[in-house]
């Protein structure tokens, strides 16, 4: 018998519910839905089509694209083949996504288009064990021996093969199911391996904590190549039955979303935040009736958000009575405005986000509950429930999974969602694998059940006068305002903290606007440099005198992923970002 694994529980999904939609793509017409029977169809003929292409179990496929069937199809395909799949982010340089698939031994590789084709081109005496390259659908032939198109590699297989059915029963609970690529913030990238029970673990209690069923829906949009991304939109569809609705493109997103109204909605801080000031731009320019009908509802939002997260479920009374007036004159005009008008669950993860975000949104009756985990965990670690949560914190640890805060305010992790390791790389595993626990590099506390996030253990400033700061507090904070879009705190072996921030590009531009300037000749406005100072000002009341921030520099752009400022993901690399604006961080510190 076969064990539990994403692949078995695949071929169940289509006996339970054949005719269930199982994706979406939108083209022309409108959205398209596809059948979990022809889903599934689809992924067993890929799978029989790489066993035709002599992929052996124990090998490794690469995927390299945004977000299309395409991507998922070959993903679960290289599991029920007996392979591992590992997502390259579009972001990657053709240097970079050589290293990746270099490392990972592919001897297939699934791309995008020819932008991502031309990458491969470019490196492909560097990949001496790459054998095939399938471009998905869509993409025009190419007249290489290496190419052959999505169709082409399709004919090759049958979704009938009782080879894939038996690859498929031979799978370990142990087994390598897929290998996550880190974005890596400190070096090249690790190959994190995560296992089948990893896998078919972590989804089965997702859909426990959340509760989802047939009837619910997603949006695809955030990179593939990262385990969250992968969870809502791989695995826990297969596990609990509900459709994937495929985004278009990054930029058709805000459009999409409002056309799909998704159950279930998945952000990252970035896209939160954008959300924020969008529709705090937009509720500023209330006037009259609409102005205190607004105020009015936020009040009852907040006070129904207190009431929920003091564990007494759905308000009842006066306060029931309010709400439901509130939802019917502003909360359900508003939240389909933006895309959530069907969202019953809303989830931030991947870094932190400022507490104030979370609080803005709940008065709007848009519960945001903020996850914490790492790749090496299979994505969450720790989750806010929607009937046990705190705003601020990233909830209790998930059930059957073990967190402590060791000695030195670490966060540890045991349980069936920690990773098999790093891929080739037994040292690096020995440093944070120890005795079965995972030795996340976070910083946290708990409250009772409540973990709170303090900082990064590597990213821990320590001052010339030998002071510990931890700078992403500090950051969230300075970020709340809306002309900041970016805040890196600088100070580490220096006398005092300073820090170089970036602006909204809506922002600035309204900003600039308003005050009669170009926006290129912003950043050394004094205008702007009086409205940063007195964000900086906000911050700095809040915080002991050691970690105020005493100067402050304005650059002229964003930081971006081209530079290597920030990872795919939109993580900060601090060590980039020093290294690229050495000469404004020094012009601060000057005598």
């Amino acid at each position: 018998m076969a064990h539990e694994t994403i692949p078995s529980r695949l071929l169940e999904r289509a006996k339970q519910q054949p005719d269930l939609p199982a994706y979406y793509v939108r083209d022309a017409s409108g959205w398209r839905p596809t059948s979990w029977k022809t889903y599934v169809d689809e992924i067993k003929q890929a799978a029989s089509a790489l066993a035709k292409l002599g992929f052996k179990p124990g090998q490794n496929v690469c995927i390299l694209g945004f977000n299309r069937p395409e991507w998922v199809i070959l993903d679960i395909a290289a599991m029920c083949a007996g392979g591992a799949p590992a997502g390259i982010y579009t972001t990657c340089s053709p240097t970079e996504v050589q290293y990746i698939v270099d490392h990972a031994e592919a001897p297939v590789i699934l791309v995008e288009n020819h932008a991502q084709w031309e990458k491969i081109k470019e490196e492909r005496a560097r990949l001496p064990k790459l054998k095939h390259v399938i471009l998905m659908r869509g993409a025009a032939a190419i007249d290489d021996p290496l190419v052959m198109t999505w169709d082409k590699f399709m004919a090759l297989g049958d979704p009938n093969d009782h080879e894939v059915t038996s690859r498929i029963a031979a799978l370990e609970p142990d087994g390598l199911a897929t290998l996550i690529y880190t974005s890596g913030t400190t070096g090249p990238p690790k190959g994190v391996m995560l296992s089948h029970e990893n896998l078919a673990w972590t989804a089965g209690i997702a859909q426990q904590i959340v509760q989802i069923h047939p009837n619910d829906c997603v949006l695809s949009y955030l990179p593939l190549s990262h385990i969250a991304e992968q969870m809502f939109s791989i695995h826990a569809p297969v596990t609990a039955g509900f459709a994937v609705y495929f985004a278009e493109s990054i930029d058709k997103v805000p459009e999409n979303l409002k056309e799909v109204q998704p159950t279930v909605f998945f952000g990252v801080p970035r896209i939160w935040e954008k959300f924020h000031a969008g529709i705090a731009g937009k509720l500023t320019q209330a006037t009259g009736l609409k102005k205190r009908l607004v105020t009015w509802a936020m009040g009852v939002g907040e006070a129904v958000n207190k009431h929920r997260m003091a564990a007494k479920g759905e308000p009842g009374g006066l306060l029931g009575l309010q709400y439901a007036l509130a939802t019917k004159l502003i909360f359900s005009k508003l939240k389909p405005a933006v895309g959530l008008g069907r969202a019953r669950f809303c989830v931030s993860g991947a870094a932190p986000i400022a507490r104030e975000v979370l609080e803005f949104f709940a008065k709007l009756d848009v519960v945001i509950l903020e996850v914490y985990g790492q790749s090496e965990g299979t994505g969450p670690t720790s989750f806010n429930r929607p009937q046990q949560f705190r705003l601020g914190t990233v909830g209790p640890a998930l059930p059957d999974v073990t967190v402590k805060i060791a000695e030195d305010g670490e966060i540890v992790v045991k349980g069936p969602n920690v990773f098999l390791g790093y891929f080739k790389e037994a040292e690096a595993t020995a440093e944070t694998l120890i005795d079965g626990w995972l030795h996340s590099g976070d910083l946290g506390a708990f409250d009772g059940p409540f973990l709170t996030i303090t900082g990064r253990k590597k990213e821990i400033i320590i001052t010339a006068g030998g002071k510990n700061i931890a700078p992403k507090n500090i950051e969230a904070s300075l970020k709340n305002h809306p002309l900041i879009n970016e805040a890196v705190v600088i100070g580490d072996r220096r006398k005092f903290l300073s820090c170089l921030v970036t602006l909204d590009p809506d922002a600035a531009a309204a900003f600039a606007k308003e005050h009669g300037v170009e926006v290129a000749a912003l950043a050394g406005h004094p205008a702007l440099l009086a409205e940063i100072q007195r964000a900086v000002d906000t911050t700095n009341k809040e915080l002991a005198r050691v970690e105020q921030i005493k100067k402050f520099t304005v650059l002229p752009r964003n930081l971006t992923i081209d530079d290597h400022e920030l990872t795919p993901t939109l993580k900060v690399k601090r060590k980039f970002v020093n290294k690229n604006w050495s000469a404004e961080i020094e012009a601060m510190y000057a005598e």
